[in-house]
C-alpha cells in the first residue's frame, strides 16, 4: 500500500480552496451582489494598502491566477493590510511605513535588460515578458533577516523559465539582479549616498532554477503593490527576505560570485547565502524565533531551518545545515 507522507509546509487537502472556486471568485462575489459593498470597504482602507496602485496596469486584468496546490503552508495568511503596510523597501525610506511613499514610483513603461553570458543580449516589456510565461499562484512563507515573517499568496511564474527565456551560455554559474534606481524623486531613499546603490543581489545558477524560485508579479489576486516591488520581484522563501530583490530591471549572467548590496555594507552581518537557520544568529540578535505579522510579538514561533523548505532545497548545499550561511 502506498503511503503519501505530507511535507511540512502543505495543507491538508480540506484546507485548500477549490482551484474552480478561487479562479471564478470575481463572478461569484457578483453574482451575491456584494462587489458594491467591497468596492467601498476598498475605498476607505489605508492609501498603505496601495492596491488602487494596479490601475492603468496593463496586465491587471491577469489576475486572479490559478493557485498551485502544490505550494500550501500550514499556517493562516497574512492580512493584505499587515503584508502591505510593513515593508522594508529602502529606496523609499529605511523605515516600515513605506508604503504611501512607494506610490511615486512610475511601473509603465518597465523594461528588463537581459545580459551577460547568454547567447544575445536584450530587453522586454514586462507585460511582453507575462505573455511568454505561465502564471501561477503559490502561497509562501516569507522570512526577514530582523526575525518577524509572513505568509502570503505570491502570484507569478517560476524563476526557471526567465532562465530558460535568457538562454545562458554554458559558463554563467550566476545570476546577478538590480533594482530600479534612477530617480531620487521617485526613491527618496536614494539621496542617503551611505548606501552601495543600485540594490544588488545573485543567485546561483542551481538556486535560481530550483523549484521554489519564483519571479513575483502578484499578491492577494491582484498585481504585486509597488510597496512590495511591482512590477517584477524575486521570492526565494528559504532565504532571508532580503535575497528577494524587488523592482527588478536588470539580470546579469556572470561566472563570477555578484557581491550584494548588503555584503557591501556589513559584510561581517549579511553573507552571500543568507538561508534561514535557526541555529546561526545574526551578530546582533537570535534567529531562533520570529515574529508573525498580524500576532504579538510576545507571541513567538520556533524558525524552522531553510524556513521549512529543506526538503527542496538541502541538497544545494552539501556543506550541511551548521554552515554559517550569514558568511
Amino acid at each position: 500500500m502506498l503511503i503519501k507522507v505530507k511535507r511540512g509546509w502543505e495543507l491538508p487537502e480540506s484546507a485548500v480552496t477549490p482551484e474552480e472556486v478561487y479562479v471564478n471568485r470575481r463572478e461569484i462575489v457578483k453574482a451575491l451582489g456584494i462587489a458594491p459593498a467591497l468596492a467601498a470597504a476598498a475605498s476607505v482602507l489605508p492609501a498603505g494598502l496601495a492596491f488602487a496602485s494596479i490601475d492603468g496596469v496593463p496586465s491587471a486584468d491577469l489576475y486572479p491566477v490559478p493557485r498551485n496546490r502544490k505550494y500550501t503552508v500550514n499556517r493562516p495568511l497574512t492580512t493584505p493590510r499587515d503584508a502591505t503596510t510593513y515593508n522594508n523597501f529602502f529606496e523609499f525610506g529605511s523605515h516600515k511605513q513605506i508604503s504611501k511613499a512607494a506610490q511615486r514610483l512610475a511601473i509603465r513603461p518597465w523594461n528588463i535588460k537581459i545580459g551577460g553570458l547568454v547567447e544575445k543580449e536584450f530587453e522586454i516589456g514586462i507585460d511582453d515578458l507575462l505573455k511568454q510565461v505561465t502564471l501561477e499562484e503559490r502561497v509562501y512563507r516569507h522570512r526577514c533577516v530582523e526575525a518577524w515573517a509572513m505568509t502570503v499568496p505570491w502570484s507569478g511564474f517560476a524563476m526557471k523559465q526567465l532562465v530558460e527565456l535568457a538562454k545562458p551560455l554554458s559558463g554563467a554559474k550566476y545570476i546577478k539582479m538590480n533594482t530600479i534606481a534612477e530617480s531620487k524623486d521617485e526613491m527618496p531613499g536614494l539621496r542617503q549616498s551611505w548606501y552601495p546603490w543600485p540594490y544588488q543581489e545573485g543567485l546561483t545558477m542551481e538556486e535560481a532554477t530550483n523549484e521554489m524560485a519564483f519571479m513575483v508579479t502578484g499578491l492577494y489576486g491582484k498585481p504585486v503593490p509597488k510597496q512590495n516591488g511591482a512590477p517584477l520581484r524575486l521570492a526565494v522563501p528559504w532565504k532571508y527576505g532580503f535575497k528577494s530583490i524587488k523592482s527588478i530591471i536588470r539580470l546579469t549572467f556572470t561566472d563570477e560570485k555578484p557581491k550584494t548590496f548588503w555584503q557591501s555594507l556589513a559584510e561581517k552581518e549579511y553573507g552571500f547565502w543568507a538561508n534561514v537557520n535557526p541555529a546561526v544568529a545574526h551578530p546582533r540578535w537570535s534567529q531562533a524565533t520570529e515574529w508573525q505579522l498580524g500576532a504579538r510579538q510576545s507571541d513567538r514561533v520556533p524558525t524552522r531551518l531553510y524556513n521549512g523548505y529543506g526538503e527542496q532545497v538541502a541538497h544545494l548545499y552539501p556543506k550541511g545545515a551548521d554552515e554559517s550561511y550569514f558568511r
